[in-house]
């Protein structure tokens, strides 16, 4: 995990070294029931986190290589998230 903050925004992201995505795979993680899991998973876990962070004002991006794994990457701008007390 790697998080870095500039001045406008709050940057975390989550890498594993499995064995990745290609281009169509990419294309569909972040739709509604998409599961490369077979009946191990519901296709909701990528799709609900990236409503969330879009709520929130943020964005979420994939990168992956086949073979080499995927880098998930969460950016929220300063502007949107709760000041500190």
């Amino acid at each position: 995990m790697f998080v870095d903050e500039t001045d406008a925004t709050l940057v975390f992201e989550v890498a594993d070294t499995g064995c990745g995505m290609d281009y169509q795979i990419k294309g569909k993680v972040f739709t509604t029931f998409f599961t490369t899991k077979g009946l191990g998973g519901t296709g909701l876990g990528l799709m609900v986190t990236r409503k969330i962070v879009q709520e929130h004002g943020g964005r979420i991006t994939a990168d992956s290589t086949p073979g080499k794994g995927s880098v998930f990457r969460i950016e929220f701008p300063h502007s949107r998230l709760p000041q500190p007390t």
